[in-house]
């Protein structure tokens, strides 16, 4: 399909052809007629990327905030190893698009409906858009694919004006008469009020007057808006304002605060700056609200990823609420985005249309419009290389999910063990291509279940959420794969049982990510108890840092926290004892803290076959100052002490210091796999030990439920 696209590093805009997305558990695919560029929302994020590293760390202060706490926690390799892996990928542009549904995951939905959609990250400029169910709505009878593309922005707008809670005949300003702006002037005047329109560019004047603006002035004459708005409302200034504008500049809420009357309203919508002054804020009492996207809902993935709807009676004008009010004011007559409509342009012009935007093309334009091909096929596979496979005995690659952590540790590591890549798979069509040209795969997909069943293929890597784990692991192994899959494994006991019979009926090798017991400081760690005839006493630490209820990790079908992490560690303990886990026990805290499952916060105590004991103190409450990872080990009256993989103290007759560079054992990992495929030698870690550390997860969960040790 095609879809526009930008590269991050030099901002370059290109119409490109990436697989399809697949149609979303709790979604829809749509293949899209129209969509609209915003070009506010969109002139800024294409510029800022075109512009200067430098330029963008002093426009995106935050972003730069967040990089340097990123080096405080990883370390500046990895930080910088981050940034350059965002910048050399693509970003999709977009967020209002209309067109029809081809596939449907949700009873609310059906093939051929005729749909709105909205949401950046979700309703792109594409031929194809996989969007949550709560970020659709029908198109009523009558409303054109055209109109229907507004509807994005059109719930912005509304969102606004409930914000602004205007009443009957009451009068109201808008500073910036873009096409948000537009829109909330017919919002209003549907309402039954007088509206007063002002922007710096004289030429949206024409448009605001057709939309009923009783009054239109020059924001660049500051100071005879105000005498001129006073004399229209009798002396009292505006009831409410809402600012539409997009600019850095403090000019419009200054604005703002000038015209408003005592108590009055004022709403930004707009990307504005927000320098208040104190003075007129206070002496008038201004009530001042931000106006959020397109309504309750955004930014909840409760709402919007998972299809929680907030209940009608308590939450009236949801996002996806507001969208269907906004059409149905399209179908009733009383709003005209026609008129808007300034530029059509074809899917395979939308780089002249982004020239508009920025300035490049010296043209008059409003709403700008992205035209599709509606005998399009979703192609879910593209190639990216022509080229020839190598000889038919290479290690033959296929990857499963492509996110952060598989580009910047498990890709680099297998780029230098002289594999294949054949085959790359991610849920978003722009991070398959990403991927996919950034490491040299062959080709490029949406379709995960398309590599695991490839004949071609003889090796898989699966790193996709944790509770699509299994199945990708099963098809594999049937199918005569090696499969690396990260950790976990599985998810629930039903998961392992299908692997476990996978595995019966497979010679192929499996290997889960538990890579820090291929990490230099435990490979000397365990040499300095080579000799042990006692038991040990392993004392694990893991500051593991907060993460908040929302993320996709906290979902109960994606196992928590427990069975997702603190498998390393039980890993590891393994390693060390060369013994299998037999008992467990786990405790929490307990707390009332909505933000923070008191799952996070556990100790849980192991015993194993040889009769050593572990204690793993797991926590997310802990001060990011503090170093990630603590291991010590007791036995016969030697100890080894290993701090964040930098440093490890080895006592014995006298005490020895060892340095190391932080690395966790990821390439060694991927290297070890791989060299045991080439050798035709067993997998790295035996199922054994794999199978009972899995286990080790769930017994924990089960024992922090009834409060028990539970002996397997």
């Amino acid at each position: 399909m095609l879809q526009v696209v930008q590269y991050q590093k030099d901002g370059r805009l290109e119409v490109a052809e990436l697989p399809a997305p697949q149609c979303p558990a709790g979604g829809v695919l749509i293949q899209t007629r129209f969509s609209l560029i915003s070009a506010g929302t969109e002139r800024t994020s294409v510029e800022n990327t075109q512009s200067s590293l430098l330029s963008r760390a002093r426009k995106q202060p935050e972003q730069v905030r967040q990089v340097l706490n990123m080096v405080k926690r990883d370390g500046l390799r990895t930080t910088i190893g981050k940034v350059l892996n965002k910048l050399d990928s693509y970003k999709s542009l977009g967020y209002s698009v209309s067109g029809v549904v081809v596939e449907s995951d949700v009873e609310e939905f059906a093939h051929g409906d005729k749909v709105a959609a909205a949401g950046a990250g979700y309703a792109v400029h594409a031929e194809f858009v996989a969007v949550p169910k709560n970020l659709v709505v029908r198109i009523p009878e009558g409303v054109s694919f055209e109109d229907a593309a507004y509807t994005t922005l059109g719930a912005i707008a509304m969102q606004g004006f409930r914000q602004a809670e205007p009443v009957l005949g009451e009068t109201v300003a808008v500073v910036g008469l873009g096409l948000l702006g537009q829109l909330t002037v017919q919002l209003l005047k549907s309402a039954g009020c007088r509206v007063v329109g002002m922007d710096i560019n004289p030429d949206t004047f024409d448009y605001a007057k057709k939309f009923g603006c009783d009054l239109l002035l020059n924001a660049k004459n500051s100071p005879e808006i105000v005498n001129t708005v006073n004399s229209f409302t009798n002396g009292n200034g505006v009831d409410s304002v809402i600012i539409t504008a997009s600019t850095s500049s403090n000019e419009p809420t200054e604005l703002a605060l000038n015209i408003c009357r005592k108590r009055g309203k004022i709403v930004v919508v707009g990307a504005v700056g927000m320098n208040i002054p104190r003075s007129l804020f206070y002496t008038k009492e201004i009530d001042y609200r931000i106006s959020c996207s397109y309504g309750p809902g955004r930014y909840d993935p409760f709402y919007e990823e998972y299809g929680q709807d907030y209940p009608f009676a308590y939450v009236r004008w949801t996002e996806n609420r507001n969208m269907m009010a906004f059409l149905q004011l399209i179908a009733d007559g009383k709003m005209d985005c026609r008129t808007l409509t300034t530029h059509t342009f074809p899917i395979t012009d939308a780089v002249n249309a982004y020239n508009l935007i920025t300035g490049k093309t010296n043209e008059r334009y409003l709403g700008i419009l992205l035209r599709y091909n509606e005998h399009s096929k979703p192609e879910s596979t593209i190639k990216i290389k022509q080229s020839q496979f190598k000889q038919e005995n290479s290690i033959k690659i296929g990857f499963i999910g492509a996110g952060n952590f598989a580009q910047n540790n498990l890709l680099p590591a297998l780029k230098n063990c002289n594999v294949e890549f054949l085959s790359v798979s991610t849920a978003t069509p722009v991070n398959a291509k990403s991927v996919a040209e950034r490491f040299g795969f062959h080709e490029a997909t949406t379709n995960s279940d398309v590599i695991a069943n490839d004949t071609r293929i003889n090796t898989l890597f699966i790193a996709s959420r944790h509770d699509s784990h299994s199945h990708y692991v099963v098809e594999s192994l049937r199918s005569g794969k090696n499969v690396f899959v990260e950790k976990p494994l599985a998810v629930n006991f039903e998961q392992l049982d299908s692997i476990k019979e996978a595995i019966a009926s497979s010679d192929a090798r499996l290997l889960v990510g538990f890579n820090r017991r291929f990490s230099a400081p435990f490979a000397k760690m365990k040499e300095f108890f080579a000799n042990r005839q006692d038991k040990m006493v392993i004392n694990y630490r893991i500051n593991a840092g907060f993460i908040p209820t929302t993320h996709w990790i906290h979902s109960p079908e994606q196992g928590g926290r427990i069975i997702g992490e603190v498998c390393h560690f039980i890993d590891c303990a393994v390693y060390l004892t060369g013994a299998l886990p037999i008992s467990v026990f786990a405790s929490s805290v307990s707390a009332d803290h909505s933000q923070m499952p008191n799952s996070d916060n556990v100790s849980i105590n192991l015993k194993f076959s040889d009769g050593s004991i572990a204690n793993i103190l797991y926590f997310a409450n802990g001060s990011s100052l503090l170093e990630k990872e603590y291991c010590e080990v007791h036995c016969e009256r030697k100890s080894a002490i290993m701090n964040n993989f930098t440093t490890l103290d080895l006592f014995s007759q006298k005490r020895q210091t060892l340095k190391f560079d932080g690395k966790k054992g990821i390439a060694e990992e991927v290297r070890a796999f791989i060299d045991a495929i080439r050798s035709a030698k067993p997998s790295p870690i035996s199922i054994e030990e794999i199978i009972k550390t899995t286990e080790a997860t769930f017994y924990a969960v089960e024992s922090l439920k009834i409060g028990l040790p539970i002996q397997f």
